[in-house]
């Protein structure tokens, strides 16, 4: 695997292929979905030139997730397989893999081939022109959804309506789990709480709030082929709401604060003095 150079501060044109870039796969009941999306992810990131590894969390299985990604170790060996201790949550798994990822940069894609390798790619191209977090939306124009369930779409709009209104923002899709970020993005905004997909919101809004750059894409999003997805509107509601209010006030009480903790260390041997 190619070595990790330390992470730009994004104030302008990053080289290419510069970043290992870590692609987060958080895994629950997954033996038959993983398959296809490693592979698919491998090649589109090889054919680019993009040194990356793939982080699966297993999160606490009941199938043979944790066999099935062992078994495509040798055929891909980028594949790093940790496993998240009980209690499990996507929250959860997603925490534990930023607890071991070893990349420039990183993005949450789904186990469930929903995610496209073609926008990982794009994701991390974004990430090169020096922006420090890229969200993929669903819902701009260029976009492409293929069996987003009735229901959860028109909550999905709505939610993320009010927290346009709320934030003041452009940015439409930040329920969205696939987003990339730069590693000092990542530990800015850590140690990060939520524990169900509700880390959704907390990761993008975070973000959000420190006024990092951030670049929004089209993205294509694909309905599940396999299984059955553990996303629950009733369970995940009030979560959301925590999540959504502890951040509003967050912006609203403590930003100075966040912006000064979320600047980039000054260099060793920079002059005291203004910038």
């Amino acid at each position: 695997m190619p070595a990790s150079k330390p992470a730009s501060d994004a104030s302008g044109p990053v080289p290419r292929n510069t970043l290992l870039y870590s692609v987060l796969v958080p895994a629950y009941n997954e033996s038959k979905n993983l398959p296809p999306t490693m592979r698919s992810l491998a090649a589109a990131l090889r054919g680019e030139g993009i040194p990356f590894e793939l982080l699966v969390v297993n999160d606490n299985s009941r199938d043979d997730t944790a066999a099935v990604v062992q078994g495509l170790c040798g055929e891909i060996p980028e594949i790093h397989l940790v496993h998240n201790t009980p209690p499990g949550g996507l929250g959860r798994a997603v925490r534990c893999g930023l607890r071991h990822y070893r990349g420039d940069a990183l993005a949450v894609v789904m186990a469930d081939s929903s995610d496209d390798p073609r926008d990982v790619v794009a994701c991390y191209r974004k990430l090169e022109e020096g922006y420090d977090a890229v969200f993929g939306s669903r819902f701009r124009p260029g976009s492409e959804v293929v069996q987003y369930p009735p229901v959860k779409l028109y909550a999905n709009r709505l939610v993320n309506k009010a927290m346009q209104l709320l934030f003041v923002t452009r940015f439409n899709d930040l329920t969205n789990a696939f987003k990339a970020y730069r590693r000092h993005v990542i530990e800015s905004i850590s140690p990060l709480q939520a524990a169900h997909f509700n880390i959704t919101i907390e990761m993008s809004l975070s973000c959000l709030i420190r006024r990092y750059r951030i670049a929004e894409i089209p993205i294509r999003w694909y309905g599940r082929t396999w299984g059955q997805s553990n996303l629950r509107l009733r369970e995940m509601g009030r979560r959301y709401l925590c999540t959504l209010l502890m951040i509003w006030f967050e912006r609203l009480l403590v930003l100075d604060d966040l912006m000064l903790e979320s600047r980039p260390a000054p260099a060793k041997d920079a002059p005291e003095g203004r910038e």
